[in-house]
């Protein structure tokens, strides 16, 4: 089955990723116990409530299957709440903290950008993506309570940052923070990263980028992986506490 895909189906959005899966031509399969993460080929951890999450794969008993699942240098996507899953440390976390994945050397704030309504959607400069997928130099990030990378060690790849308002409060002590900017996607081997949730857009970029990890000689994932020029607006869902 290392043509297959896992993601994780505890709580968030693993339909709207196994949908893209599937438009690019790969099966993608749910994954809620420790035992269907055999044989997979790569692995999937969505977005949506970090916390809820977090206690539902502990009460599954996710967490040692997900830590050698991440060991076996198969390749990890996490977006949004799955970013935070796979960070070696979280801040700003609720009181209690949760348990991580861990494997990227890298520090997530979990709520970098505040509440469920001042989620927001934006362009964001991907020359890397660009280079490796074609389209344009820009992705449509969707944020949605979303966390960010402050810190990043020195083998993590940083694949685009964001630029915030000056008033964003606590993030300018950071060594790896810039005044007003911060890292929104990483990569670190056979790990990536994503702060945003590329699954709710029509552009399948990230998803080919991902797949080409878990093909020998970075194979073509799908001919229309560049996506659109312009990718369809779509609602976005509601994620609450």
């Amino acid at each position: 089955m290392t043509g297959t895909v896992g993601v994780l189906a505890l709580q968030g959005s693993y339909n709207e990723h196994i949908a893209v899966l599937r438009r690019l031509g790969w099966k993608g399969v749910e994954v809620r116990k420790p035992e269907q993460l055999n044989d997979l080929g790569g692995l999937i951890i969505p977005g949506g409530e970090s916390t809820t999450m977090a206690k539902l794969a502990e009460y599954h008993n996710l967490f040692p299957a997900l830590r050698d699942f991440v060991k076996t240098g198969k390749p990890v996507w996490g977006t949004c709440a799955g970013l935070i899953f796979l960070a070696d440390k979280a801040v700003g976390q609720k009181t209690g903290g949760q348990e991580l994945v861990g494997g990227l050397d890298c520090t997530v704030h979990r709520n970098f950008f505040g509440s469920q309504v001042e989620s927001f959607e934006t362009e964001l400069s991907v020359p890397e993506l660009a280079e490796r997928e074609g389209g344009q130099p820009t992705f449509r990030g969707v944020f949605i309570r979303a966390p960010a990378v402050l810190e990043a060690g020195p083998n993590v790849q940083v694949l685009a940052s964001y630029s915030f308002p000056l008033s964003k409060p606590s993030t300018t002590d950071s060594s790896v923070v810039e005044e007003g900017k911060v890292i929104v996607a990483v990569k670190q081997g056979n790990l990536l990263g994503t702060a945003f949730h590329p699954e709710l857009t029509a552009d399948t970029r990230w998803h080919s980028f991902f797949l080409k990890l878990l093909t020998p000689n970075g194979e073509e994932a799908s001919t229309s992986a560049a996506g659109p020029e312009k990718p369809d607006r779509i609602d976005l869902p509601v994620f609450v506490d």
